[in-house]
């Protein structure tokens, strides 16, 4: 599990709405510190097979990113990822509120694969 507060410098859109492309960003940095845990290495991410951005995020939300190896093949790992909104910005009140929400809000799912070769896996052998 990865928290992140997306900054200003985060928001690509009016209205300091955060690139959806942002998410994919997270999703890699968990898919590398699955493959270590794994394989002892960072490997590659070869390719999404499925996304799906199913709420925005803006400058100054607080996301939570998720992920989990569901197929381990010879040098594939098939993984899946999620990522909540966990703090929600509130510039209706002020430049600085925010709520803490009480259910967290799926913002982006995701799968697909990585590889780690053969002489790279220094685990589980």
């Amino acid at each position: 599990m990865l928290r992140v507060r997306m900054s200003a410098k985060d928001a690509h859109y009016g209205g300091n709405l955060v690139d959806g492309a942002h998410m994919l960003h997270l999703f890699g940095d968990v898919a590398t510190e699955l493959l270590i845990i794994q394989d002892g290495d960072e490997g590659l991410f070869c390719a999404y097979d499925m996304v799906e951005f199913k709420a925005p995020v803006y400058a100054g939300d607080y996301i939570e990113a998720y992920g989990e190896i569901t197929h381990v093949g010879n040098t594939s790992r098939k993984m899946s990822f999620e990522a909540y909104k966990v703090i929600k910005t509130r510039p209706d009140i002020s430049d600085s509120a925010a709520d803490v929400l009480e259910e967290k809000i799926l913002v982006c799912r995701a799968s697909g694969t990585c590889v780690t070769p053969k002489e790279c896996q220094r685990k589980n052998k």
